[in-house]
């Protein structure tokens, strides 16, 4: 799909048709008058008689000529004083969902009156991830990309970077989406491989021999019950010098998770191919980062293995022994993400780097307490975690800090036969024991844990979204990196 910025009036514009907004509580202005009076007070009238109020998400199509284009589609932009990027990317995402329901030559958008930098790039992503669906192996699309995305408004630099983002954004759907026959550890791997080679990053795959010479002893453990060998990839962007400090984004990539031995249920199995979302999620921020060419050095971490019910598989009461020399008694093999990335982070902390983020689908616990379209944080480090926070806040993906008390949470993860067990005990606070359990393997780094097991999946469709992979949090990794200021820098 082609992204060209334009200049022209909406009614000038020829295209297949014309995307314009309404606020719910503001006078008709701009592109949206334009077209109201084209079309003789038409879309005024609408709105008086409350046939169409305005609040995000409501659609009005107008199935008549506007000007040159064939025609109209008004999307409802909310409240003024609420809108922000996070609305941005719903609103245009929504628009253009509606307009990809069938083959369209040229959609134009004009929403952006004026908007600041961060919606107009929320925007563009919006429309290019509201193009794309889930529909990867079907002969019939319910989604057709457009041949062209004319976006009015903003700066070249700023749709361009929209467009960065949003085709970074669907490579991370797509990751998701592929089935675990598809993507495995290996095919997982040479995907990512593919990425660096076309974005100028360094990559490293590690086999099993160099896993079992790294001491990946945990990570291993999942792997065992598979068929499919365990693989690990590190991609490094070099933005700044060669010896300034680096900022690690570490991701789960459990291709696909029966839940090993503790067996889960068929349908709490059949969506488990998004069990490498947070290491999809590492592979679509890396690549917006390189391209954007940030001025700092990143290296992203995925850790990657099938947790089968084969001859060998992990069982329960085994005692396994993470990278860092920590004893893990097995409780549960369905909590097996958490010893993924108990090898992954302590890798980082080898590198140096001098912060780290993870994302992972790691607990249902976690879509219990917040939802299913918030993700949880929780860190070692208050400052490191505002700085991602207000990062998630600024690209509009809606996060809530979970808290670490160690006189409540510390006590729950150990181990009589070992240092810690891998689940806590009981039911209660599972996602925030999960990230007591990997706050063993940072040490004193900053480090931040952001559980994506509500929104990186969904199983209905959104106004704005297929259901299916959402790619949420590509953005915030982006704004993490764009902000980002070493706890720990170099002299």
């Amino acid at each position: 799909m082609q992204i060209n910025r334009i200049e022209s009036r909406v009614t000038e514009t020829d295209a297949d048709a014309v995307v314009v907004g309404v606020f719910e509580d503001s006078p008709f202005g701009g592109s949206a008058a334009e077209v109201d009076a084209a079309l003789r007070g038409a879309v005024r009238g609408l709105v008086e008689r409350r046939e169409f109020t305005g609040r995000s998400h409501d659609l009005l199509p107008l199935l008549v000529p506007v000007g040159r284009a064939k025609q109209a589609l008004v999307v409802g932009l909310g409240r003024r004083e609420k809108f922000d990027a996070g609305v941005a990317f719903r609103c245009t995402a929504t628009a253009a969902r509606h307009m990809a329901a069938r083959q369209r030559a040229i959609v134009a958008f004009f929403l952006d009156d004026q908007w600041p930098v961060e919606w107009t790039e929320s925007g563009v992503c919006g429309a290019i991830v509201g193009c794309q669906g889930q529909d990867l192996y079907r002969a019939e699309k319910n989604r057709y990309p457009f041949g062209t995305l004319a976006w009015a408004g903003g700066s070249d630099q700023t749709v361009s970077t929209g467009r960065i983002l949003g085709e970074s954004v669907n490579l991370t759907r797509r990751l998701v989406n592929e089935p675990a026959d598809e993507i495995y550890p290996e095919t997982f791997a040479a995907r990512a491989a593919e990425v660096a080679t076309q974005n100028g990053l360094e990559v490293e795959v590690w086999d099993q021999k160099r896993l079992e010479l790294e001491r990946c002893g945990a990570m291993l453990a999942v792997a065992k019950g598979s068929s499919r060998p365990a693989r690990l990839v590190m991609l490094r962007y070099h933005g700044a010098g060669q010896n300034a400090p680096a900022l690690a984004i570490v991701g789960k990539g459990v291709t696909f998770d029966s839940g090993g031995l503790s067996l889960k249920t068929p349908e709490g199995m059949l969506t488990m191919k998004c069990d490498k979302a947070g290491a999809s999620t590492m592979v679509g921020a890396l690549q917006a980062t390189a391209q954007l060419k940030l001025p700092i050095n990143v290296i992203g971490i995925a850790g990657l293995v099938e947790n089968m019910t084969g001859p060998a598989a992990m069982k329960l009461g085994d005692v396994v022994r993470a990278r860092n020399g920590r004893s893990i008694e097995v409780h549960n093999t369905d909590a097996e993400g958490r010893l993924v990335l108990a090898d992954l982070l302590s890798l980082a902390v080898d590198l140096g780097v001098s912060n780290i983020v993870d994302l992972a689908t790691l607990t249902g616990a976690c879509v219990v307490a917040l939802g299913s379209e918030v993700a949880g944080v929780m860190t070692n480090n208050q400052p490191w975690c505002d700085a991602v926070v207000s990062a998630a806040h600024r690209a509009g993906e809606p996060i809530w800090q979970l808290p670490m008390f160690p006189e409540v949470y510390d006590e729950l993860i150990k181990s009589e036969v070992a240092d810690i067990k891998n689940v806590g005990d009981g039911r209660w606070g599972g996602a925030i024991t999960a990230a007591k359990f990997l706050e063993q393997f940072v040490g004193g780094t900053p480090w931040a844990h952001i559980d994506i097991a509500g929104p990186a999946f969904r199983d209905k469709p959104k106004p704005w979204s297929d259901a299916g992979a959402s790619g949420q949090f590509v953005r915030t990794l982006v704004q993490i990196a764009r902000e980002w200021k070493p706890s720990n820098p170099v002299e």
